[in-house]
Order: C-alpha cells, then sequence, then structure tokens
C-alpha cells in the first residue's frame, strides 16, 4: 500500500499558490516559470499544413518580384548580360576548348545555355595583338642574322590583323548559322545552336593559337609548320565535335560538305597568319654604283695665227 501511495497524484502546494499567482504561465522541472504560447496550426482537408503553403506562396512572390523585365535589343543592358561571366567559367571554356574530345559538345557541357562574349572578344583581341607584334619581332630577328634586310615598324599590321580576326570570328559563324537555318526548313530535325552560341564556339576555339603564334618566333621552319598544324588540329576538331550533333541528322552530303568547309576555312585563317606576319621583307634594291663611261678624249685646238695681208 505504501508503494501505491508513493505513485499517487500529488498536489504541491507551492505550484498550486504560484498558479492561482500567475495565471498565464506555466511550472516546468526546477520550478522554473515559463509563459505559455500558444500556436494554431491550420490544417487543410488533405492533411498537409497550411504554413507550408503560405512559405511556398511568398517564395513565388519574391521571385515574381525578382524577375527584371528583358532589355531591348537596341539598349546597353541586352549586351551586358553576356559579359557576366567570372574567371573560373572563362577558365572552363578555354580548358574545354583545348582538350576536344569525342561525344563531349562543348556548348552543352561548358556553355550550358548562357554564351558568353567575354571570353570570345579577349581572345580576338590578344590573338590580333599578339599577331602584330610577334610579325615585327620577325623582322627584327631577320635583320639581325641578315644586315641587308631593311626594317621599319609595321603598325598596319596591328589593322590588318583585328580586321582580319574579328571578321572571321562574327562572319563565319554568320553564315554558319544562317545555313543551318535554312536546313531546319529542309530538314526538322536538324537543330542548330543560336547565334550567340556559334559566336562563343568559334572565339574559344582561336585561344590555341595565341601560343602558337608566340612559337612562331623560334626560327625553326620545320618546328614552326609543326605547331602551326598542331594548333589548327585542335580548333578543328573542338569545332566538329560541336557541330557534329547537329548535322549528323541532315543528308550525308551536306553534314560532310558543311564540315569540310568549316575546316578549310579555319585552315586558309591559319595559313594566312603565318605567310603574311611571319615572312621577312626582301632585301631593299640597292642601286648600282656609278660607272664612268668611256668618252674620247677632247683636243683643246689653238687659234691659227692671223695671216698678214702681205703674205
Amino acid at each position: 500500500m505504501a508503494a501505491a501511495d508513493e505513485l499517487a497524484f500529488h498536489e504541491f502546494e507551492e505550484a498550486t499558490n504560484l498558479l492561482a499567482q500567475t495565471p498565464n504561465e506555466a511550472t516546468t522541472r526546477g520550478d522554473q516559470l515559463v509563459p505559455q504560447q500558444h500556436v494554431a496550426v491550420a490544417m487543410d482537408s488533405g492533411g498537409s499544413y497550411g504554413a507550408e503553403d503560405e512559405v511556398e506562396e511568398s517564395d513565388k512572390t519574391a521571385l515574381l518580384q525578382e524577375e527584371k523585365q528583358q532589355p531591348s535589343f537596341w539598349t546597353f543592358g541586352y549586351y551586358q548580360t553576356f559579359f557576366d561571366v567570372d574567371t573560373s567559367q572563362v577558365l572552363d571554356r578555354i580548358k574545354g576548348s583545348l582538350l576536344p574530345r569525342p561525344g563531349h559538345n562543348f556548348v552543352r557541357h561548358h556553355l550550358r545555355n548562357r554564351p558568353d562574349l567575354y571570353g570570345p572578344f579577349w581572345i580576338c583581341a590578344t590573338l590580333a595583338f599578339v599577331l602584330a607584334v610577334t610579325g615585327n619581332l620577325t623582322l627584327v630577328l631577320a635583320q639581325r642574322r641578315d644586315p641587308s634586310i631593311h626594317y621599319s615598324p609595321q603598325f598596319h599590321k596591328v589593322t590588318v590583323a583585328g580586321t582580319a580576326i574579328y571578321c572571321y570570328a562574327w562572319l563565319v559563324p554568320l553564315a554558319l548559322w544562317g545555313f543551318l537555318q535554312w536546313r531546319k526548313g529542309v530538314r526538322e530535325r536538324v537543330g542548330p545552336y543560336t547565334f550567340l552560341e556559334t559566336v562563343c564556339v568559334y572565339g574559344y576555339s582561336l585561344f590555341v593559337f595565341i601560343p602558337t603564334v608566340v612559337l612562331w618566333l623560334i626560327p625553326v621552319p620545320w618546328l614552326q609548320w609543326l605547331s602551326g598544324a598542331l594548333a589548327l588540329a585542335l580548333s578543328a576538331a573542338g569545332l566538329v565535335f560541336t557541330l557534329w550533333p547537329v548535322v549528323r541528322e541532315d543528308t550525308r552530303l551536306a553534314a560532310v560538305l558543311l564540315l569540310s568547309v568549316v575546316v578549310l576555312l579555319h585552315a586558309l585563317l591559319a595559313t594566312g597568319c603565318k605567310f603574311y606576319f611571319f615572312q621577312p621583307l626582301p632585301p631593299e634594291p640597292t642601286a648600282p654604283p656609278h660607272q664612268a663611261t668611256s668618252q674620247p678624249p677632247t683636243v683643246l685646238l689653238s687659234p691659227l695665227p692671223p695671216r698678214s695681208a702681205a703674205a
């Protein structure tokens, strides 16, 4: 019976007095008072908490408020989004252009539907500047080996290099994109990339030529051609592997013809830069020394004395 009395409920006078004085508070272990908090949870008919629905609705509202209106094509803000990349993204895309491999699509694995113009713009600018500088340095080194070669700074090479590189990086992708759009109307399964994605692919494919141009300063012809061929193979392979998933659904003739033209234009750009910027000027023709022509000796005749009248 004693055990039963110990298990029975006993009222504590101290707690009862405290509750009587503060009815809005509750007792906890250690006779500490904490305020009572009323929590109301709304239940819907499906048994889910209404608070979660309110959180989701607030999140959607916040996302809609954060969304900005797409700027117009003629405004600066429209193009600002294409330069919004960080260093890690640019380096990753450069690495992808230097290491092409079959089955690895540059657009899907590196661009991820977010093409940028920052990388292509500075790659083209750097390549044009390096071409002009190394072309002038080649003439300086050639003059040191052969004093008969006359060197003068050729600043026009910067303009020529910039015009050639930027025209190639923009006009060729434009023509390629237009051709694929036309083939899309003919063959419904052909899905071309966007114009900016095509420009981005071409811009990053030119990066491999920057270290190659620096190596062309070494006056060893076979090494120059070997490095140029290797750079051309890597760059053209990246273009072919990227374009192949788009053109493989087309006819075999159209696919082979398109890829052949892409590789041929790439080869023309590389060989044109090699022949134009890295050929020393021929020595200036020197005027032959002046040789005196043999003339018959002039005979000075003395005047005859006048005859006398008597004779």
